[in-house]
């Protein structure tokens, strides 16, 4: 509940956060909340304070003096939408429509109109997932073959780029990861505003946004934060007036911020001023003062710092262009020369030569730029899908980034790239010679986020793996965790027995030592003493990736040393080389390659089948499979269809490293969501194609985290059963990013590789019966330990591994069947080679 009590800053205090900020010192909460209450000589002190931080940014930027706008046409999709906002009157109800949504011809004459007047933005507003309230949208929706809304404005905003040329910015609301992967190919930004993270707003009675599932806080945050793990370029922003106080309002401020610094992708913050409207349950409440939204604006620019792009809409300011560019703004937004403000409807806006001589006045020159801003058309990758490039190539300048104003938008094909293979192919072998070229890529410093912002987030029991100490309580539940491990091991997934299964987790000594004896007897138990393992050949079709995960060593960008690309014939002729070495599976998977047709996946599984018949292809993990349909969109569940017909067999269950979002967000930024992954491997189950499933740990994990882990893949495999084995991977630091930013641990302690193998064994007992060790992580040494500790499989030949290699581990890429061998005879253990899905080879 908000304090309406509190008396508010004083002078004082807000004079001493003036002196701060013209120091250049950081502003914290208290102090942002004083100087929106400045007024008088102390606002106009607070935005000459902006001002100098704008001004110093722009001159950073390269165009100093430079305020920009976009020029566009506002397509109003529909209007119906599932939330009940009580100040807007965009949404409306069915009966009030001519039809549910605009048809696609409808959406293409707008764009039309608006290309032959050189707008170059298509603004798709809409509102959230109307099929979900009105039956009049999802008839709508079905009578036109379309799942849901966002497939429809997906198809529009393809037709638009391709028979207008035009570059759409898609406003469709609350989107999830996955929705936000299938719209990221059809849009070079996105956008939605935050408008507040005052709870109470939402779930309070009367309140602006009760009533609107939609607009919970909490809610929208996630999706700043998906749209950075999927690298979108950004729009966000706050909504003022609608009942916040100053110290929420300015929380909200911080919330932004924290999510720019995480992930770098919000390319404009929106400063909007309330305005009261007719025929809305806020139609009484008093519009926001304007001096109050310069005084938000100012102290948006000084948190936010000069990177940062800051606008506020000009047709809601009452002609005060130069109070909110002394401010601190440097953009006006979009500006229609063809439709209204269908959000504002009764607030037109300004002509733009209106607009181009207030700013020119107030001592700027108006300059046009596109709906994906100038630092991130220079970036390029990772924020622009190739599919866009000749869209936003042909109205940018290359140089600036800007929009070249005397471009006309002219319709292109939206279409897959050129294929460019080559690069460092033979990294597969020269990385046991030659080794890494560096040990960090290029852009080390910016690809992660912010470090210290990530480092924030790692929970303390991450830094040093929780023990069980000294004292009864531990001792009992050890004993009572070694007791269950005797008698009934599943049962310690249950909950009731957390306690348990997390002292076992920090056994140590005879205890450590008892534990992996149970595992052992177990496994003795349910699969006898043979050692298996697979002939196969891992290959890594490309290692150009731009997600950014933080544990990765192995991904490059395309102009890396190191990069590189095979062809669909260098993937086929290493899989005839396998054959004829014996091998009876090969493995392949790559980084998330957005130059990667959308046909390429299934082209290597059929060239394979193609070249070998018999071979068994296990290929692509969760995130290529769930990035891959999307970039296709299609469900998952068609994608899996199509690669199963082209002859895919199984699917490993990579990409897993620990199925908890806390630790996941930390550790990957922008790999899919828990959830996702299962889908992902849910879906294959039920489609016939079975996969293995693992767990990275020894990074910024602890046991709490690794039992919820297991919980999960037990969840699955009871209803599925899909799993063929588990594969713990001790994490391999030595080139890892997140270990090179002092974040990580160096790796699991040798304890903890013991008891995460042993009680992998206990855990899934009687759903999972091969537990496999992976001897590139282990070494021949630790694998023996390993399979004199509950398991069973060492995986397979793999005649290369560059995964592992790159991050550092120095035990090889290859395993002959005599060195497998060997390694269970120095377990004592009888070796069998087998199957990808454990049955006896034949080869």
């Amino acid at each position: 509940m908000a304090d309406r009590t509190d008396p508010g800053p004083t002078t004082a205090s807000i004079e001493r956060a003036l002196r701060r900020a013209a120091a250049g010192r950081a502003l914290d909460v208290d102090e942002a909340r004083a100087l929106l209450a400045a007024r008088g000589p102390a606002l106009d002190e607070l935005l000459r304070l902006a001002g100098e931080v704008r001004d110093a940014g722009l001159r950073d930027a390269g165009r100093p003096g430079v305020v920009t706008y976009s020029k566009k046409v506002f397509i109003p999709l529909t209007r119906l939408c599932r939330d009940r906002c009580h100040y807007c009157t965009f949404a409306t109800v069915p009966h009030r429509l001519p039809a549910a949504f605009l048809e696609q011809d409808e959406v293409l004459g707008i764009a039309r109109e608006g290309a032959a007047l050189g707008c170059k933005e298509a603004l798709f507003t809409l509102g959230d997932r109307p099929e979900e309230r009105w039956p009049a949208a999802r008839r709508w929706l079905d009578e036109r073959g379309y799942d849901s809304t966002l497939d429809y404005l997906r198809a529009c905003a393809v037709a638009v780029l391709e028979e207008t040329g035009l570059l759409p910015h898609l406003n469709p609301g609350v989107l999830s990861w996955s929705e936000l992967q299938r719209l990221k190919p059809v849009a070079p930004s996105m956008g939605m505003m935050l408008e507040t993270t005052a709870t109470r707003l939402w779930s309070e009675p009367g309140g602006p946004h009760f009533g609107s599932p939609d607009k919970e806080p909490a809610v929208r945050l996630r999706v700043l934060d998906d749209a950075g793990r999927v690298g979108v370029p950004f729009t966000t922003g706050i909504l003022i007036g609608i009942g916040e106080t100053p110290a929420e309002r300015v929380d909200a401020i911080f919330a932004i911020r924290r999510a720019q610094r995480e992930y770098g992708h919000l390319q404009e913050v929106i400063v909007q001023n309330f305005r009261a409207k007719p025929d809305t349950a806020m139609r009484g409440m008093p519009d926001a003062e304007l001096h109050d939204l310069a005084a938000t604006v100012a102290v948006t620019r000084l948190l936010l710092g000069p990177k940062a792009r800051v606008q506020a809409p000009p047709n809601l300011i009452e002609g005060e262009y130069d109070l909110l560019l002394r401010a601190g703004i440097d953009d006006w937004g979009g500006v229609s020369p063809l439709t209204p403000d269908h959000v504002n409807p009764e607030r037109p806006w300004p002509q733009l030569d209106e607009l181009a001589r207030h700013t020119d006045k107030a001592g700027f020159t108006l300059r046009e730029r596109l709906t994906i801003y100038p630092e991130y058309v220079r970036a390029g990758d990772p924020w622009l899908d190739p599919r866009l490039l000749p869209h936003v190539t042909a109205l940018a300048d290359p140089e600036t980034g800007l929009a070249v104003e005397s471009a006309r938008p002219v319709g292109r094909p939206w279409q897959e790239p050129e294929e460019v293979f080559g690069g460092r192919t033979d990294l597969h072998a020269t990385i046991d010679t030659t080794g890494r070229t560096d040990d960090r890529r290029g852009d080390f410093d910016s690809v992660y986020g912010d470090w210290s912002e990530v480092a924030g987030k790692v929970v303390p029991e991450a830094v040093g793996v929780p023990r069980s100490g000294a004292g009864t309580g531990a001792d009992a539940d050890l004993r009572a965790g070694l007791r269950l491990a005797a008698d009934d091991p599943a049962a310690l997934l249950e909950p009731g027995n957390a306690d348990a299964a997390l002292a076992l987790f920090g056994a140590d000594g005879p205890a450590l030592d008892e534990l992996c004896r149970l595992a052992d007897d177990v496994r003795r138990d349910v699969v006898g003493d043979d050692v298996t393992y697979v002939v196969n050949r891992n290959i890594n079709f490309s290692n150009v990736c731009y997600v950014g995960c933080r544990f990765c060593a192995f991904a490059q960008r395309e102009r890396d040393a190191d990069a590189y690309r095979l062809s669909v014939e260098q993937v086929a002729d290493r899989a005839e080389e396998a054959w004829a070495a014996g091998a009876s599976e090969v493995c392949l998977q790559g980084g998330i390659d957005p130059k990667m047709p959308v046909t390429g996946y299934a082209d290597l599984v059929r060239a394979i089948k193609a070249r070998v018949p018999g071979m068994h292809v296990h290929a692509f993990s969760p995130m290529e499979i769930v990035t891959a349909a999307a970039k296709a969109g299609v469900p998952v569940r068609e994608w899996l269809t199509q690669l199963r017909e082209a002859g895919l067999d199984t699917i490993p269950g990579t990409a897993a490293e620990i199925l908890d979002d806390d630790v996941r967000w930390v550790l990957t930024k922008g790999k899919l969501p828990a959830a996702a992954w299962v889908e992902v491997v849910s879906t294959a189950h039920e489609l016939g194609i079975r996969s293995s499933s693992t767990m990275m740990y020894g990074h910024v994990d602890h046991p709490g985290q690794w039992l919820g882990h297991f919980r999960v893949l037990a969840g699955v495999q009871d209803r599925t059963g899909g799993f063929t084995e588990f594969v713990a991977l001790p994490f391999v630091h030595t080139n890892a990013p997140i270990y090179l930013a002092g974040i990580a641990r160096p790796g699991p302690t040798w304890r903890e590789n013991r008891v995460v193998h042993a009680m992998s064994r206990l855990l899934l007992h009687g759903r999972i019966d091969n537990i496999q060790c992976s001897w590139v992580k282990l070494g021949d040494e630790g694998t023996v330990a390993m399979l004199n500790g509950g398991c069973n499989d060492l995986g397979g030949t793999l005649m290369e591994e560059t995964i592992s290699r790159m991050a550092g581990s120095g035990n090889g890429s290859a395993r002959s069947e005599e060195q497998l061998r060997a390694i269970a005879t120095a377990a004592g253990r009888p070796a069998r080679k087998r199957t990808t899905a454990y049955g006896h080879a034949w080869r």
